[in-house]
């Protein structure tokens, strides 16, 4: 299943929300903000990288797959460029 990184997005807002609210209000120190960003950003990093690697990895399913499909229209591609291309010449 994809990884939804613009949920965990909102989540990583979320929570940075409700700790900057506790830090206002005085219940948490500094230091420990500092140190929940720091996690709260590795958390979303892995999130991310997830996401990356699920793309990564349908493109290359989509390749291996359609390997004839994507070099004919990689053909078919070529030869529109070179008929518009003679054709601007000409």
């Amino acid at each position: 299943m994809f990884p939804n990184l613009f949920q965990a997005t909102k989540e990583y807002w979320r929570k940075l929300d409700e700790l900057e609210a506790a830090y206002q209000q005085g219940k948490i120190p500094l230091k420990e903000v500092d140190t929940r960003v720091a996690e709260l950003m590795a958390e979303l990093a892995q999130e991310r990288r997830a996401a990356f690697a699920f793309l990564w990895h349908s493109c290359q399913h989509l390749v291996t797959t359609q390997r004839e499909t994507l070099m004919g229209l990689a053909i078919v591609i070529l030869l529109i460029y070179v008929w518009l291309l003679n054709n601007l010449i000409a």
